[in-house]
């Protein structure tokens, strides 16, 4: 221990920017030992005096009744045990007033009655650089076990509902007790040290306690029937005794899933910006109908395809006077006829995409397009590529919808909604109801 601490004073004392990069951290306990962990020691920074984790409480009154030393926002450190020995080897080193702020209480009554007390925050850079270390050595290790815990073919466990056994991933428990027993905790994926979960779990069933409500009950029939009637087939989501088994937990400094998804979610709504100034449009990209060239402007692929290829797709748009949905369905025929080798041409089937390519080249039916009913099929709206950017780009030349050949060739005209208030007062509707109302 003391050799360890004498690292830690060293790394320290050469530059605050890597605290903790060169240490070597034990390996996170498996999912089995994380109960464990708790009977780790605290050491007081300051003197012998030491306690367990499950009895952190203790050491932080004794600190603040001895030392007159207060840690803010306790909650906030990923790792609290290398917290303290890193502190207590670094107050070995120089004097605490040269990290801590200096609180002095009652400053307004006697001099006897004063005290001084020392606040350890992360105002202090190196104290904030070591809490975002361990947070991040804490993310790492919980990653780890996660993907050990989805790797595992030899897991095995009941089902805590029908005593039926499970083997091999744990994924088929977590997916029989949603399917078969309406009782869901989310994405497999997102669960880490899952037998400690599932262990917490059953101890609460095992006690005759709803999951969700945590009310208990008299025996497990009045539990089981509770539960279903009720519909809390699942776990209580403000209970933060559930945070350990969920990854999101461990990726923002102090802040729950709950708080993550209440910042994105404010975010969506209070972003009212109209001004797209910084919008950074990315290239299209497109890849062209007959071979492999990309380019970052329907220009120049237009430009690629007429003159290596001499398929002139702006002249075909406008001999058959193609609309924007019309040109999908065309470029997706075509996309699905080279990629079953098949000459959209003449429908000569060949056992290469290069065949069918050099053919369509050498044949010249590049231009040679079936009837327009052949390949204006519904089939068609569908991408042959899901990511075929020359799909995104295309555009309908005449600025009118498709659906204008359906409406007899009307105009729709937008209704001025300019002014709201004068509409409500004018609308002929509003008239009409009065009328029906007044007659009825």
């Amino acid at each position: 221990m003391a050799a360890h601490m004498d690292r830690l004073g060293a790394i320290a004392s050469r530059s605050t920017d890597c605290i903790l990069e060169p240490l070597s951290f034990p390996e996170q306990p498996a999912a089995s030992d994380v109960a464990a962990s708790s009977e780790r020691t605290l050491p007081c920074f300051l003197c012998s005096h030491s306690a367990l984790l499950s009895e952190k409480n203790t050491l932080l009154k004794h600190l603040a009744l001895e030392h007159k030393v207060v840690i803010a926002d306790v909650g906030l450190v990923a790792d609290f045990p290398r917290y303290m020995l890193y502190w207590r080897t670094r107050f070995s080193q120089q004097p605490i007033t040269d990290f801590c702020s200096v609180i002095k209480t009652n400053s307004e009554g006697p001099a006897e009655n004063q005290e001084n007390y020392f606040l350890l925050c992360d105002v202090l850079p190196e104290d904030r650089i070591l809490r975002e270390q361990l947070q991040q050595k804490r993310l790492e290790e919980v990653l780890e076990q996660q993907q050990r815990e989805r790797d595992d073919c030899n897991f095995q466990h009941v089902c805590m509902f029908c005593n039926e056994e499970f083997s091999g991933n744990r994924s088929t428990l977590f997916n029989h007790m949603a399917k078969d027993h309406s009782f869901s905790v989310g994405l497999p994926d997102n669960i880490v040290y899952c037998k400690e979960f599932l262990k917490t779990l059953e101890e609460k069933l095992d006690s005759l306690q709803c999951l969700y409500c945590e009310k208990t009950f008299r025996d497990k029939t009045t539990l089981k029937d509770h539960m279903r009637k009720k519909q809390h087939r699942r776990i209580n989501a403000k209970n933060n005794d559930y945070d350990r088994f969920y990854v999101i937990n461990y990726l923002e400094l102090g802040k729950t899933w709950e708080d993550v998804q209440s910042e994105d979610d404010h975010d969506i709504l209070e972003d009212n910006d109209d001004d797209w100034s910084d919008w950074q449009e990315h290239p299209v990209c497109a890849v062209c109908l007959f071979c492999e060239q990309q380019a970052e402007t329907m220009d120049k692929m237009y430009k690629h395809m007429q003159n290596t290829h001499g398929f002139d797709f702006h002249q075909l748009k406008t001999d058959l006077n193609l609309k924007f949905y019309q040109q999908v369905k065309f470029v997706n025929y075509i996309r699905r006829e080279i990629h079953q080798c098949r000459c959209y041409g003449c429908q000569e089937t060949f056992s290469s995409e290069a065949d069918v390519l050099q053919h369509i080249s050498d044949s010249g039916h590049i231009m040679n397009l079936p009837k327009v009913s052949v390949w204006d099929q519904p089939q068609y709206y569908f991408p042959t590529y899901e990511n075929d950017a020359l799909l995104f780009a295309l555009s309908d030349s005449d600025g009118e919808s498709e659906s204008l050949e359906h409406t007899g060739n009307v105009p729709v005209i937008a209704e001025d909604i300019s002014n709201l208030e004068a509409i409500k007062h004018t609308s002929v509707l509003k008239q009409l109801l009065k009328d029906r109302s007044s007659s009825s």
